[in-house]
Protein backbone atom coordinates (compact mmCIF):
# COMPACT_ATOMS: atom_id res chain seq x y z
CA UNK A 1 0.00 0.00 0.00
CA UNK A 2 0.97 3.80 -0.35
CA UNK A 3 1.50 3.92 3.60
CA UNK A 4 3.56 0.63 3.93
CA UNK A 5 5.45 2.62 1.03
CA UNK A 6 6.32 5.75 3.06
CA UNK A 7 7.51 3.50 6.04
CA UNK A 8 9.51 1.54 4.16
CA UNK A 9 11.28 4.32 2.58
CA UNK A 10 11.76 6.04 5.68
CA UNK A 11 13.11 3.21 7.36
CA UNK A 12 15.22 2.18 5.08
CA UNK A 13 16.66 5.58 4.33
CA UNK A 14 16.75 7.68 7.75
CA UNK A 15 16.88 4.69 10.59
CA UNK A 16 20.12 3.00 11.32
CA UNK A 17 20.04 -0.83 13.04
CA UNK A 18 19.85 0.21 16.84
CA UNK A 19 22.10 -1.66 18.89
CA UNK A 20 21.51 -3.44 22.57
CA UNK A 21 24.95 -5.28 23.98
CA UNK A 22 25.73 -7.22 21.18
CA UNK A 23 21.91 -7.55 19.66
CA UNK A 24 20.88 -5.73 16.68
CA UNK A 25 17.48 -4.68 15.57
CA UNK A 26 17.86 -4.43 11.85
CA UNK A 27 15.17 -2.19 9.93
CA UNK A 28 13.53 -4.76 8.39
CA UNK A 29 12.04 -5.89 11.61
CA UNK A 30 11.50 -2.43 12.78
CA UNK A 31 9.12 -2.11 9.43
CA UNK A 32 7.67 -5.24 10.35
CA UNK A 33 7.16 -4.26 14.02
CA UNK A 34 5.43 -0.51 12.88
CA UNK A 35 3.25 -3.01 10.14
CA UNK A 36 2.50 -4.80 13.40
CA UNK A 37 1.17 -1.65 15.11
CA UNK A 38 -1.32 -0.54 12.03
CA UNK A 39 -3.17 -3.70 11.96
CA UNK A 40 -3.04 -4.15 15.86
CA UNK A 41 -4.95 -0.62 16.54
CA UNK A 42 -6.80 -0.70 13.35
CA UNK A 43 -9.70 -2.93 14.94
CA UNK A 44 -10.47 0.00 17.21
CA UNK A 45 -11.28 2.19 13.97
CA UNK A 46 -13.02 0.55 11.87
CA UNK A 47 -16.28 1.57 13.34
CA UNK A 48 -15.70 5.91 12.69
CA UNK A 49 -16.94 6.49 8.91
CA UNK A 50 -19.21 4.18 10.01
CA UNK A 51 -20.89 5.18 12.57
CA UNK A 52 -24.48 7.06 11.05
CA UNK A 53 -24.68 3.80 8.70
CA UNK A 54 -25.01 1.46 11.97
CA UNK A 55 -27.13 3.45 13.66
CA UNK A 56 -29.71 3.86 11.27
CA UNK A 57 -29.61 -0.29 10.54
CA UNK A 58 -30.78 -0.56 14.54
CA UNK A 59 -33.23 1.95 13.74
CA UNK A 60 -31.58 4.62 16.43
CA UNK A 61 -30.82 8.42 16.32
CA UNK A 62 -27.51 8.67 14.32
CA UNK A 63 -26.33 11.18 17.39
CA UNK A 64 -26.37 7.56 19.08
CA UNK A 65 -23.72 6.20 16.74
CA UNK A 66 -21.36 8.00 18.58
CA UNK A 67 -22.02 5.35 21.90
CA UNK A 68 -19.72 2.72 19.94
CA UNK A 69 -16.79 5.42 19.64
CA UNK A 70 -17.39 5.77 23.28
CA UNK A 71 -17.49 2.27 24.28
CA UNK A 72 -14.71 1.28 22.15
CA UNK A 73 -12.35 3.69 23.82
CA UNK A 74 -13.34 2.61 27.09
CA UNK A 75 -12.17 -0.99 26.75
CA UNK A 76 -9.61 -0.32 25.29
CA UNK A 77 -8.99 1.83 28.43
CA UNK A 78 -9.72 -1.28 30.23
CA UNK A 79 -7.96 -3.60 28.07
CA UNK A 80 -4.86 -1.46 28.79
CA UNK A 81 -5.69 -1.44 32.57
CA UNK A 82 -5.98 -5.31 33.27
CA UNK A 83 -3.48 -6.70 30.38
CA UNK A 84 -0.55 -4.59 29.27
CA UNK A 85 1.04 -4.65 32.90
CA UNK A 86 1.54 -8.49 32.15
CA UNK A 87 4.01 -7.49 29.66
CA UNK A 88 6.89 -6.84 32.22
CA UNK A 89 6.54 -10.36 33.62
CA UNK A 90 5.30 -12.44 30.37
CA UNK A 91 6.79 -12.39 26.97
CA UNK A 92 5.09 -10.27 24.61
CA UNK A 93 4.50 -12.88 21.74
CA UNK A 94 2.47 -15.13 23.77
CA UNK A 95 0.07 -12.01 25.23
CA UNK A 96 0.07 -10.94 21.68
CA UNK A 97 -1.01 -13.88 20.23
CA UNK A 98 -3.96 -14.63 22.91
CA UNK A 99 -5.12 -10.94 22.59
CA UNK A 100 -5.20 -11.08 18.73
CA UNK A 101 -7.39 -14.38 18.71
CA UNK A 102 -9.57 -12.75 21.27
CA UNK A 103 -9.98 -9.41 19.10
CA UNK A 104 -10.98 -11.32 15.89
CA UNK A 105 -13.92 -13.17 18.08
CA UNK A 106 -14.75 -9.95 19.04
CA UNK A 107 -14.69 -8.72 15.51
CA UNK A 108 -17.40 -11.26 14.36
CA UNK A 109 -19.13 -10.80 17.14
CA UNK A 110 -19.94 -7.19 16.08
CA UNK A 111 -20.85 -8.49 12.30
CA UNK A 112 -23.36 -10.80 13.68
CA UNK A 113 -25.01 -8.89 16.29
CA UNK A 114 -28.44 -8.83 16.39
CA UNK A 115 -29.63 -5.92 18.04
CA UNK A 116 -27.73 -2.46 18.93
CA UNK A 117 -27.14 -3.32 22.38
CA UNK A 118 -25.40 -6.38 21.58
CA UNK A 119 -22.99 -4.65 19.24
CA UNK A 120 -22.57 -2.12 22.12
CA UNK A 121 -20.99 -4.97 24.01
CA UNK A 122 -19.26 -6.55 21.44
CA UNK A 123 -17.44 -3.01 20.44
CA UNK A 124 -16.42 -3.08 24.04
CA UNK A 125 -14.67 -5.89 23.54
CA UNK A 126 -13.38 -5.58 20.59
CA UNK A 127 -11.55 -2.46 22.64
CA UNK A 128 -10.10 -4.61 25.55
CA UNK A 129 -8.47 -7.20 23.01
CA UNK A 130 -6.94 -4.69 20.68
CA UNK A 131 -4.04 -3.93 23.27
CA UNK A 132 -1.15 -5.61 20.83
CA UNK A 133 0.18 -2.79 19.83
CA UNK A 134 1.01 -1.26 23.57
CA UNK A 135 3.09 -4.34 24.44
CA UNK A 136 4.86 -4.25 21.36
CA UNK A 137 6.01 -0.61 21.55
CA UNK A 138 7.83 -0.84 25.14
CA UNK A 139 8.55 -4.43 24.09
CA UNK A 140 11.14 -2.80 21.29
CA UNK A 141 11.89 0.64 22.94
CA UNK A 142 13.21 -1.69 25.64
CA UNK A 143 15.70 -3.41 23.38
CA UNK A 144 17.70 -0.35 22.28
CA UNK A 145 19.61 2.78 23.75
CA UNK A 146 18.02 5.31 25.81
CA UNK A 147 19.57 8.48 22.81
CA UNK A 148 17.45 6.09 20.22
CA UNK A 149 14.15 5.90 22.38
CA UNK A 150 12.69 8.65 20.75
CA UNK A 151 13.34 7.48 17.18
CA UNK A 152 11.97 4.03 18.09
CA UNK A 153 9.21 5.33 19.58
CA UNK A 154 8.49 7.12 16.35
CA UNK A 155 8.95 4.53 13.90
CA UNK A 156 6.50 2.40 15.94
CA UNK A 157 4.01 5.61 16.17
CA UNK A 158 4.10 6.33 12.82
CA UNK A 159 2.67 2.50 12.43
CA UNK A 160 -0.57 3.46 14.64
CA UNK A 161 -1.19 6.15 12.55
CA UNK A 162 -0.91 4.46 9.54
CA UNK A 163 -3.81 2.05 11.28
CA UNK A 164 -6.18 4.83 11.85
CA UNK A 165 -5.60 5.73 7.75
CA UNK A 166 -5.99 2.28 6.58
CA UNK A 167 -9.10 1.65 9.26
CA UNK A 168 -11.16 4.76 8.63
CA UNK A 169 -10.09 4.55 4.65
CA UNK A 170 -10.68 0.92 4.04
CA UNK A 171 -14.09 0.34 6.62
CA UNK A 172 -15.47 3.14 4.40
CA UNK A 173 -15.12 1.99 1.24
CA UNK A 174 -16.23 -1.39 1.84
CA UNK A 175 -19.42 -0.10 4.25
CA UNK A 176 -20.03 2.50 1.03
CA UNK A 177 -19.73 -0.66 -1.27
CA UNK A 178 -20.56 -3.91 0.48
CA UNK A 179 -22.19 -3.83 4.46
CA UNK A 180 -21.00 -2.34 7.62
CA UNK A 181 -21.01 -6.30 8.79
CA UNK A 182 -18.28 -7.23 5.99
CA UNK A 183 -16.05 -4.45 7.11
CA UNK A 184 -15.76 -6.40 10.81
CA UNK A 185 -15.15 -9.64 8.72
CA UNK A 186 -12.38 -8.41 6.95
CA UNK A 187 -10.90 -6.72 10.19
CA UNK A 188 -11.49 -10.68 11.43
CA UNK A 189 -9.28 -11.73 8.60
CA UNK A 190 -6.78 -9.33 8.97
CA UNK A 191 -5.88 -10.22 12.51
CA UNK A 192 -4.78 -13.51 10.70
CA UNK A 193 -2.36 -12.07 9.47
CA UNK A 194 -1.06 -9.88 12.38
CA UNK A 195 -1.38 -13.19 14.65
CA UNK A 196 1.21 -14.55 11.85
CA UNK A 197 3.53 -11.48 12.10
CA UNK A 198 3.96 -11.74 15.33
CA UNK A 199 4.68 -15.77 15.90
CA UNK A 200 7.05 -15.36 13.41
CA UNK A 201 9.03 -11.67 13.97
CA UNK A 202 8.37 -10.25 17.62
CA UNK A 203 11.66 -10.13 19.23
CA UNK A 204 11.54 -11.75 22.37
CA UNK A 205 11.42 -9.77 25.54
CA UNK A 206 14.10 -8.36 28.06
CA UNK A 207 13.77 -7.67 31.96
CA UNK A 208 11.25 -9.43 33.10
CA UNK A 209 10.16 -9.33 36.61
CA UNK A 210 8.45 -12.46 38.73
CA UNK A 211 6.31 -10.52 40.30
CA UNK A 212 2.43 -11.65 40.59
CA UNK A 213 -0.69 -9.95 38.97
CA UNK A 214 -2.03 -7.89 42.44
CA UNK A 215 1.56 -6.55 42.82
CA UNK A 216 1.57 -5.65 39.32
CA UNK A 217 -1.69 -4.41 39.41
CA UNK A 218 -0.40 -2.22 43.01
CA UNK A 219 2.51 -0.80 41.00
CA UNK A 220 0.92 1.21 39.08
CA UNK A 221 -0.63 3.47 41.29
CA UNK A 222 2.35 3.42 43.22
CA UNK A 223 4.83 4.54 39.53
CA UNK A 224 2.07 7.48 39.72
CA UNK A 225 2.19 8.69 42.73
CA UNK A 226 6.03 8.72 42.42
CA UNK A 227 7.09 9.88 39.03
CA UNK A 228 5.74 13.68 38.50
CA UNK A 229 6.77 13.41 34.84
CA UNK A 230 4.46 10.36 34.41
CA UNK A 231 1.76 12.42 35.94
CA UNK A 232 1.98 15.07 33.57
CA UNK A 233 2.71 13.34 30.46
CA UNK A 234 -0.78 11.37 31.45
CA UNK A 235 -2.70 14.43 31.96
CA UNK A 236 -1.40 16.06 28.80
CA UNK A 237 -2.11 12.65 26.59
CA UNK A 238 -5.30 12.55 27.90
CA UNK A 239 -6.13 16.19 26.98
CA UNK A 240 -4.48 16.03 23.31
CA UNK A 241 -5.99 12.66 22.71
CA UNK A 242 -9.67 13.78 23.83
CA UNK A 243 -9.52 16.70 21.46
CA UNK A 244 -7.86 14.82 18.33
CA UNK A 245 -10.83 12.24 19.14
CA UNK A 246 -13.22 14.64 19.36
CA UNK A 247 -13.46 15.75 15.83
CA UNK A 248 -13.08 11.72 14.46
CA UNK A 249 -15.82 10.52 16.99
CA UNK A 250 -17.94 13.16 14.81
CA UNK A 251 -17.12 13.21 11.64
CA UNK A 252 -19.15 11.19 10.44
CA UNK A 253 -22.82 12.81 12.03
CA UNK A 254 -21.74 16.49 10.66
CA UNK A 255 -20.27 14.97 6.72
CA UNK A 256 -23.60 12.60 6.51
CA UNK A 257 -25.52 16.14 7.06
CA UNK A 258 -26.70 19.20 5.19
CA UNK A 259 -24.74 20.58 3.32
CA UNK A 260 -22.45 18.08 2.12
CA UNK A 261 -24.45 14.89 2.59
CA UNK A 262 -21.66 12.29 2.43
CA UNK A 263 -22.07 8.49 2.26
CA UNK A 264 -19.51 6.47 4.29
CA UNK A 265 -17.04 5.90 1.24
CA UNK A 266 -16.66 9.53 1.30
CA UNK A 267 -16.37 10.22 4.72
CA UNK A 268 -13.47 7.25 4.67
CA UNK A 269 -11.70 8.74 2.63
CA UNK A 270 -10.84 11.45 4.74
CA UNK A 271 -8.68 9.06 6.25
CA UNK A 272 -5.95 10.18 3.81
CA UNK A 273 -5.10 12.75 5.31
CA UNK A 274 -3.06 10.75 7.59
CA UNK A 275 -0.91 10.61 4.44
CA UNK A 276 0.08 14.00 4.94
CA UNK A 277 0.76 14.11 8.75
CA UNK A 278 3.09 10.81 7.74
CA UNK A 279 5.19 12.88 5.28
CA UNK A 280 5.40 15.68 7.19
CA UNK A 281 6.48 14.60 10.22
CA UNK A 282 9.57 12.26 9.38
CA UNK A 283 11.52 13.30 12.23
CA UNK A 284 9.32 13.74 15.09
CA UNK A 285 11.45 11.06 17.44
CA UNK A 286 14.82 12.70 16.48
CA UNK A 287 13.28 15.95 17.17
CA UNK A 288 11.95 15.02 20.45
CA UNK A 289 15.44 13.63 21.03
CA UNK A 290 17.20 16.69 19.96
CA UNK A 291 15.05 19.22 21.31
CA UNK A 292 13.31 17.44 24.72
CA UNK A 293 9.38 16.23 25.29
CA UNK A 294 8.92 18.92 27.17
CA UNK A 295 9.20 21.09 24.36
CA UNK A 296 7.67 19.14 21.83
CA UNK A 297 4.52 18.38 23.88
CA UNK A 298 3.75 22.00 24.02
CA UNK A 299 4.11 22.71 20.45
CA UNK A 300 2.03 19.44 19.90
CA UNK A 301 -0.87 21.08 21.67
CA UNK A 302 -0.48 24.57 19.96
CA UNK A 303 -0.93 22.74 16.60
CA UNK A 304 -4.23 20.63 18.41
CA UNK A 305 -5.16 24.31 19.19
CA UNK A 306 -4.70 25.99 15.91
CA UNK A 307 -6.42 22.76 14.15
CA UNK A 308 -9.62 23.02 15.81
CA UNK A 309 -9.51 27.39 14.92
CA UNK A 310 -9.55 25.78 11.13
CA UNK A 311 -12.64 23.80 11.88
CA UNK A 312 -14.95 26.65 12.62
CA UNK A 313 -14.34 27.34 8.68
CA UNK A 314 -15.52 23.76 7.96
CA UNK A 315 -19.23 24.70 7.21
CA UNK A 316 -18.09 26.74 4.48
CA UNK A 317 -15.71 25.09 2.55
CA UNK A 318 -13.80 21.33 2.59
CA UNK A 319 -10.64 23.16 2.19
CA UNK A 320 -10.65 23.85 5.72
CA UNK A 321 -11.29 20.69 6.91
CA UNK A 322 -8.84 19.03 5.32
CA UNK A 323 -6.00 21.38 6.48
CA UNK A 324 -7.56 21.35 9.98
CA UNK A 325 -7.31 17.33 9.84
CA UNK A 326 -3.52 17.67 8.61
CA UNK A 327 -1.98 20.08 11.41
CA UNK A 328 -4.50 17.73 14.27
CA UNK A 329 -3.25 14.84 13.25
CA UNK A 330 0.49 16.20 13.30
CA UNK A 331 -0.13 18.10 16.84
CA UNK A 332 -1.55 14.61 17.94
CA UNK A 333 1.53 13.01 16.67
CA UNK A 334 4.10 14.92 18.27
CA UNK A 335 2.71 15.04 21.65
CA UNK A 336 2.08 11.00 21.70
CA UNK A 337 5.49 10.28 20.74
CA UNK A 338 6.77 13.25 23.17
CA UNK A 339 4.90 12.20 26.23
CA UNK A 340 6.34 8.49 25.43
CA UNK A 341 9.75 8.97 24.75
CA UNK A 342 9.78 11.30 28.35
CA UNK A 343 8.09 8.37 30.00
CA UNK A 344 10.30 5.60 28.72
CA UNK A 345 13.21 7.30 30.09
CA UNK A 346 12.57 6.40 34.12
CA UNK A 347 12.37 2.64 35.01
CA UNK A 348 13.60 0.37 32.55
CA UNK A 349 12.27 -3.09 34.52
CA UNK A 350 8.66 -1.22 34.27
CA UNK A 351 8.34 -0.37 31.05
CA UNK A 352 5.01 -1.96 30.22
CA UNK A 353 3.32 -0.33 33.72
CA UNK A 354 4.69 3.05 33.05
CA UNK A 355 3.04 2.93 29.44
CA UNK A 356 -0.26 1.45 30.43
CA UNK A 357 -0.68 4.44 33.50
CA UNK A 358 0.08 6.71 29.94
CA UNK A 359 -1.77 4.87 27.46
CA UNK A 360 -4.73 4.25 29.94
CA UNK A 361 -5.51 8.07 30.48
CA UNK A 362 -4.45 8.62 26.85
CA UNK A 363 -7.47 6.54 25.88
CA UNK A 364 -10.05 7.81 28.58
CA UNK A 365 -9.09 10.99 27.40
CA UNK A 366 -10.38 9.33 23.76
CA UNK A 367 -13.47 8.24 25.03
CA UNK A 368 -14.30 11.57 27.17
CA UNK A 369 -13.58 13.41 23.71
CA UNK A 370 -15.23 11.40 21.67
CA UNK A 371 -18.72 11.81 23.80
CA UNK A 372 -17.77 15.86 23.85
CA UNK A 373 -17.59 15.86 20.24
CA UNK A 374 -20.76 13.92 19.30
CA UNK A 375 -22.59 16.26 22.01
CA UNK A 376 -21.22 19.38 20.73
CA UNK A 377 -21.75 18.23 16.85
CA UNK A 378 -25.10 17.24 17.22
CA UNK A 379 -26.23 21.27 19.43
CA UNK A 380 -23.30 23.41 18.37
CA UNK A 381 -21.96 22.23 14.90
CA UNK A 382 -18.50 22.71 13.70
CA UNK A 383 -18.74 25.85 16.05
CA UNK A 384 -19.45 23.84 18.78
CA UNK A 385 -17.05 20.60 18.09
CA UNK A 386 -14.25 23.74 17.53
CA UNK A 387 -15.26 25.51 20.91
CA UNK A 388 -14.70 22.21 22.55
CA UNK A 389 -11.81 20.96 20.28
CA UNK A 390 -9.68 24.67 21.72
CA UNK A 391 -10.34 24.20 25.12
CA UNK A 392 -9.11 20.77 25.43
CA UNK A 393 -5.92 21.69 23.56
CA UNK A 394 -5.26 24.99 25.78
CA UNK A 395 -5.90 23.09 28.77
CA UNK A 396 -2.99 20.89 27.82
CA UNK A 397 -0.52 23.53 26.52
CA UNK A 398 -1.20 25.19 30.34
CA UNK A 399 -0.52 21.71 31.84
CA UNK A 400 2.54 21.23 30.26
CA UNK A 401 4.01 24.89 31.42
CA UNK A 402 4.58 23.12 34.75
CA UNK A 403 7.00 20.36 32.69
CA UNK A 404 10.31 22.94 33.72
CA UNK A 405 8.91 23.11 37.53
CA UNK A 406 8.61 18.92 37.30
CA UNK A 407 12.25 18.52 35.82
CA UNK A 408 13.93 19.70 38.44
CA UNK A 409 11.79 17.56 41.19
CA UNK A 410 13.91 15.18 42.92
CA UNK A 411 13.83 11.74 41.08
CA UNK A 412 12.37 13.12 37.79
CA UNK A 413 14.30 13.02 34.49
CA UNK A 414 13.67 13.94 31.19
CA UNK A 415 16.03 12.16 28.99
CA UNK A 416 16.61 14.76 26.84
Amino acid sequence: TGVSAVLRRELTSEFEPARTGHSVIPNHLLYLMALTCALAVSTIYYHQPLLAQMAASFGVLPAHGSVIATLTQLGYAAGLLLLVPLGDRFQARHLTSLAIAANALALLACAVAPTFPILLASSFAVGITAITAQIIIPAVTGLVPPDKRGQVAGWLLRGLSSGLLLARTLSGFVGSHLNWRDVFVLAAVLDLALLAIVQLSLPRSTGLVAVRYGDLMRSLATLAMAQPLLRLSAVTGFLMFAAFSALWSSLALLLAAPPYEYGPAAIGAFGLVAVAGIVLSPRIGATVDRLGPSRMVSIGAILVALAFLLVTLSGRSLVWLVVAMVVLDLGNRVGLVANQARIYTLHSEARSRLNTVFIVSFFLGGSVGSAMGGYAAHHGGWLGLAAVGVALALAAAVANTFALRVQRSPGAREGA
